[in-house]
């Protein structure tokens, strides 16, 4: 049986447009609580919170134990003002990774009524999520944390109590690398400051007791070294996943690529939203642009519909077919 694919024209999910006027399923009004996105998971919730409080824990150690005690102001001003925009940028990137839907697909449209109002002809085929009800897209997986099927899901990260997928993996990819920075730089500070404790008396280098002081530039470092080795290798793994336009849930089941792979530059500039610019770095800048839809019409002759299905369904794995 031959499978013949057709042009990605089609994006039921994002553009309505393209359902028939007199058949379109007007969407109920969202209040403010449900349009605003966050996964209700304890263990998510904890490690955000965690998240949190280890980069105050950092930024009180860095700013009373090392800053604060130094004689040389221009040397506290410059890496008070470093730390504290690293430490800025960190949070809020956390914070755009944490509260930005990711990609979810819309629950519950893969209804008798919505597949109807899409007129398929015969043949074609459309995969239909068994979990959330849900019309699944190319490259779409269901997530089991946040109940959704979620576009180009990369991974469900708890530290950011949120799926990772291809409308926050900008925030994530910019959470690791300041995470990461904020740790190198720390290492250092940790590094210089000990030496000048070793060289003058260790009661003039700190505002707390030489034992207090020890503990806690011990327990930053303990940090700073666990963060940065773990932020720096998701941050170099999410980069590769860009450049290679293979998600890191495909690379682990070994999916043979079924869609047309761009190139390492057009796929940066898709998760970053356009060319190469300042605002690459910035969390509040949200990437505008049309993406490519990811919804794939596959024609199969009609004949053959009841083996295409068994076809696609281990193709698909759990995924429903619906072949018409």
């Amino acid at each position: 049986m031959m499978l013949t694919p057709v042009h990605h024209f089609r994006n039921i999910e994002r553009h309505p447009e393209y359902l028939h006027p007199e058949k379109r399923f007007p969407p109920l009004p969202l209040n403010a609580v449900e349009r605003m996105w966050f996964i209700k998971d304890g263990c998510g919730i904890a490690c955000g919170v965690v998240t949190w409080l280890l980069v105050l824990y950092a930024e009180f150690v860095v700013f009373f134990v090392i800053l604060v005690p130094s004689r040389d102001l221009v040397y506290s001003a410059i890496n008070g003002t470093l730390f504290n925009a690293l430490a800025f940028l960190a949070l809020a990137s956390h914070s755009r990774a944490m509260l930005t839907d990711p990609g979810a697909v819309p629950k519950g449209n893969a209804t008798k009524e919505f597949i109807e109002s899409l007129q398929l002809k015969p043949g074609q085929v459309v995969y239909k999520c068994p979990k959330c009800c849900s019309i699944k897209p190319d490259r779409a997986h269901h997530c089991s944390v946040c109940k959704r099927c979620i576009r180009k899901m990369d991974h469900h990260c708890p530290w950011v109590n949120n799926c990772v997928g291809e409308s926050n993996q900008k925030y994530f990819v910019l959470f690791t690398m300041y995470i990461a920075l904020i740790s190198l730089h720390a290492l250092i500070m940790v590094g210089f400051h000990f030496l000048y404790c070793f060289e003058e008396d260790w009661t003039k280098c700190s505002s707390f007791s030489p034992p207090t002081t020890v503990i806690l530039l011990i327990l930053l470092c303990f940090e700073g070294l666990l963060f940065l080795i773990f932020t720096a290798v998701m941050f170099g793994t999410q980069v590769h996943s860009i450049c290679t336009d293979e998600t890191g849930i495909e690379r682990l089941k070994n999916e043979s690529p079924t869609w047309e792979k761009t190139s390492g530059w057009e796929s940066m500039k898709l998760a970053f939203g356009g060319n190469f610019l300042p605002c690459w770095f910035n969390p509040f800048s949200s990437p505008s642009y049309s993406r490519v839809p990811y919804s794939v019409e596959i024609t199969v002759l009609e004949e053959d519909a009841e083996e295409a299905s068994r076809s696609m369904t281990e193709l698909k794995g759990t995924s429903e077919v619906l072949v018409f």
